[in-house]
C-alpha cells in the first residue's frame, strides 16, 4: 500500500524540495557574472552610481566606433574602461591614457537626462602634452594645463541632439567644466571644477 504523498515511488515532499532547489539554482545562475555578450544585453540598472552603464563612442578622426560597457553590477569593468581609453586616445600620436571613469559616468548621465541613447561623436579625448602644445600654437582656446592631458576632458556631439540643447543639459548637470564651441560644433565637458564658457 502506497502513502498518499507518493506517486510512482517519488515522494511528493522530495519532488517539491527538488523543484524548489531547481528554481533557486536558476536564480543563482542569473546572479552569477555574465560573459561580454550577455552583459551587453543587460538593461541599465538604477542601483548604485555606476551600475549597468555603457556608451556608444564614435571617434571622428580615426573612424573607429565601439560600445563600451564600462560599469555593471555596481562596479567598473576593466575591459570596458580599456576600450574607452583606446577610443578616446590621442589620434595624432596614438598615445593611450587612462580616462577618468567619472567622465564616462557624466556622459552616460547626460544622455539619460536627455532621454536619448548615449551615442557620442568624439572630437577630442585624451591629448598628449605634445598634441596640446601643437594645438596651443594654432588656437587661443587651448589651455596650457588642459584637462584633456589628464584624461578628464572630452569634446563631443550627441547624435540626435541639437548642440545648444546638449550644452544647456551639460550646464544643468553642474559636474565640471562645460564649454560651447558653436563654430566647431561640439561641447567640451570635463571633471574639473564647475565653470562654463
Amino acid at each position: 500500500m502506497r502513502d498518499d504523498h507518493t506517486d510512482g515511488g517519488v515522494d511528493r515532499r522530495k519532488f517539491l524540495k527538488i523543484g524548489g532547489l531547481a528554481v533557486m539554482g536558476g536564480a543563482l545562475a542569473l546572479s552569477l557574472p555574465f560573459g561580454r555578450e550577455a552583459l551587453a544585453s543587460l538593461p541599465a540598472r538604477t542601483t548604485g552610481p555606476a551600475a549597468g552603464r555603457s556608451l556608444l563612442l564614435h571617434n571622428t578622426h580615426t573612424g573607429e566606433s565601439g560600445r563600451c560597457i564600462f560599469a555593471a553590477r555596481g562596479g567598473y569593468l576593466a575591459d570596458g574602461l580599456a576600450q574607452a581609453n583606446h577610443l578616446l586616445r590621442d589620434h595624432r600620436t596614438g598615445d593611450v591614457h587612462t580616462i577618468d571613469p567619472a567622465l564616462l559616468d557624466l556622459l552616460h548621465d547626460l544622455a539619460k537626462k536627455l532621454d536619448t541613447p548615449p551615442d557620442f561623436e568624439i572630437i577630442s579625448g585624451y591629448r598628449s602634452p605634445a598634441t596640446n602644445a601643437l594645438l596651443r600654437r594654432s588656437s587661443q582656446g587651448v589651455a596650457r594645463h588642459s584637462y584633456h592631458m589628464e584624461g578628464k576632458a572630452v569634446d563631443v556631439r550627441l547624435r540626435g541632439v541639437e548642440l545648444g540643447r546638449l550644452h544647456r543639459a551639460a550646464l544643468a548637470m553642474g559636474r565640471g567644466g562645460v564649454g560651447l564651441y558653436s563654430g566647431s560644433r561640439f561641447v567640451h565637458m570635463d571633471t574639473g571644477p564647475v565653470r562654463s564658457w
